[in-house]
């Protein structure tokens, strides 16, 4: 048997890294068969005063209703129906990437989905999520590194995904960057292209499309379908969902399946629809496009435009399908698949392509070339620059006589270096959601990486800018002129950051909603900086327990700290000279426990980002 098989992970290597080594016949194909698939969701009522609220939080609804079908190698499966007919439902579960109410028989070859199905399975979203920042050959090249296995070098990576540029006609755009609605970029066909491309670098035995024509004109959308049918009949399986084909690209379907609020009212050759409906009753009046009329009786309009009811419509349709091709479907579902090669089994797969490091290096240079533009914006430079200078001329040269001033000085620091990485890290996580749910459907990379290289590929905007903000501020406000005293504030108001970064992350990652995130996070941080003995001095025993937890409460401790020790004096009215320890603002907060507070952070520091991480678990965790 092991001469027989064959390891679908040594055949995924083209046997040349060429412009011709996409498209070769491929040498592990896959017969994929979907037999009676069956998916519900529950349905909860809305509104306090339904009526039938009690009545239908039971209630379930059927998405797809025992839908069957075949394709082989080397054919190309389109599934027709208007919106909301299970066409997206049903892709998702062939790809493996549904979990819920699910029920049927899906196999690969005559096995169950499995890890290595997925490594040899590609799957093109509806929607083009791609980082608008980087350009299509830096798009492909990374995919490339993260995706194919270590048994190609760098340099074989770097020409495989050369290779899929020219293969794709992307060659003309491949130095211009992807783009979005606000930034300028490829057009519509080449970021469908370039999504397409994405797949095709693991040379998939079975590719899996949603939607690859939507929102382009029929010129482009041949192109694109026309590059799939080529794809196809180099032995691979490819399916996709369509909307609304012109006639040129309907005749390009080996097989078509159309449905119908859930349910198969054709599954068969593209050639033989037409052919079909007109042995059950139903012919177009004049000629048009297939894939018109296949639309209209889908949606229960048939095309003599008789005043027939559209449910008794969809009604027939459906009746008709289990009398005539039903019963010829479950018949070629039960026949063996022949003599294809199969999935080794004698060899256990790994369930990553490349290590740890790899993944993290790329996943850092990436992330670094893509937020270039926004690390240090003008706006946000510019933003802590003028602040910074409006807060040294505030607080110019005060001295220890205005001890009160000083000490609102550390808490401004406090405070406003709470809120500006708060915001910045509570919006990392929504804004790369769909990107992350993408990356880790398809087994991209570890979760662990993706987490390590985003946070530390973001330290140097969060770093630098508090460090110029403290040496403009440090200096004006005419603090104590020793290197000790100012790296000891600057330091502090670092790690100060650095925990308000995490508790953003853990909040945006928590949440995964912009706007609810922004609120929450802000009265978090209210909170703390309320409970951080600056305004309140005498909190109540009952509440008092928040100043424990609270980043401000510690931070401006430490800030305190780092300019005075006890024992030191400041003038005092009416001509004498009072311990700073003694002075009220101070007294809040004291001068000892140093030890305490640096733990207490230390604990947050770690504490909010594995709150994060372990929140971002449930985003696209890659099914086996």
């Amino acid at each position: 048997m092991g001469e027989e098989m064959v390891d679908m992970e040594a055949a995924a290597q083209p046997k040349e890294i060429g412009h011709g080594a996409i498209f070769e016949k491929s040498n592990r194909p896959i017969t994929l068969k979907f037999e009676n698939v069956v998916y519900k969701i529950n349905i909860k009522s809305e509104g306090f005063f339904n009526k039938k609220k009690l009545e239908d939080e039971n209630k379930e609804k059927i998405i797809l209703k025992g839908i069957s079908g075949m394709v082989l190698p080397g054919e190309m499966l389109a599934m027709l129906g208007p919106s909301g007919s299970g066409k997206t439902t049903l892709l998702t579960t062939l790809g493996g990437r549904l979990g819920g109410n699910l029920s049927g028989n899906i196999t690969y070859n005559g096995k169950p989905f499995s890890t290595v199905i997925k490594r040899n399975t590609g799957f093109v979203t509806q929607d083009d999520v791609l980082y608008p920042h980087l350009t299509v050959t830096e798009t492909l090249v990374y995919t490339a590194l993260l995706r194919l296995p270590n048994t190609f070098t760098k340099q074989e990576k770097v020409a495989h995904a050369e290779a899929v540029i020219a293969q794709l006609g992307l060659t003309k755009c491949k130095t211009s960057i992807i783009g979005s609605r606000n930034v300028r970029g490829i057009s519509g066909g080449e970021r469908k292209r370039v999504s397409i491309g994405q797949e095709m670098l693991i040379n998939p035995s079975l590719l899996l499309l949603d939607e690859p024509t939507s929102g382009l004109d029929s010129t482009t959308a041949q192109k694109i379908v026309s590059t799939l049918w080529e794809f196809a009949i180099g032995g691979r399986t490819v399916v996709m969902t369509i909307h609304q084909p012109s006639s040129r690209i309907f005749h390009m379907f080996h097989k078509v399946l159309l449905l119908s609020e859930g349910n198969p009212i054709y599954f068969g050759k593209g050639a033989d629809a037409m052919d079909y409906f007109s042995a059950v009753g139903y012919v177009p009046t004049f000629p048009m496009n297939p894939a018109d009329f296949l639309l209209d009786l889908a949606n229960g309009v048939p095309a003599d435009e008789s005043r027939d009811d559209q449910a008794l419509v969809k009604q027939n349709l459906v009746s008709a399908f289990k009398t005539n091709l039903a019963k010829n479907l479950e018949i070629e579902l039960q026949q063996p698949n022949g003599n294809l090669q199969g999935i080794s089994d004698g060899k256990k797969h790994e369930q990553w392509t490349t290590t740890w490091w790899q993944q993290f290096s790329i996943l850092l240079e990436r992330g670094v070339k893509e937020r270039r533009h926004e690390s240090f914006s003008g706006i946000k430079t510019g933003q802590v620059l003028v602040i910074a200078i409006l807060t040294g001329l505030l607080w110019w040269q005060s001295d220890r006589s205005h001890l009160q001033d000083q000490i609102s000085l550390f808490f401004f620091y406090v405070g406003f270096w709470g809120f500006f990485p708060l915001f910045n890290a509570i919006f990392t996580f929504p804004l790369e959601l769909s990107m992350l749910e993408k990356e880790r459907a398809s087994g991209m990379y570890r979760l662990s990486s993706y987490f390590m290289a985003r946070t530390i590929g973001d330290l140097p905007m969060e770093l630098i800018l508090p460090t110029c903000f403290v040496i403009i501020t440090y200096w004006m406000a005419g603090l104590k002129a020793t290197a000790a005293n100012f790296f000891g504030c600057l330091l502090v108001l670092l790690y100060s950051v650095l925990v308000s970064q995490g508790l953003g992350l853990a909040v945006g990652a928590l949440v995964m909603d912009q706007k609810a995130a922004t609120t929450m996070g802000s009265c978090i941080m209210l909170g703390f900086l309320l409970a951080g003995g600056y305004y309140v001095q005498n909190v109540p025993k009952f509440i008092a327990w928040i100043k424990y937890i609270s980043i401000g409460q510690y931070g401006y401790k430490l800030l305190v700290m780092s300019q005075f020790k006890p024992g030191e004096t400041y003038p005092c009215p009416p001509n004498g000279t009072c311990l700073v320890e003694d002075y009220p603002a101070v007294k809040a907060v004291g001068l000892h426990g140093f030890t305490v507070s640096v733990i207490a952070l230390a604990i947050m520091l770690v504490g909010y980002r594995l709150v994060a991480y372990i929140a971002l678990m449930r985003i696209g965790a890659p099914k086996k």
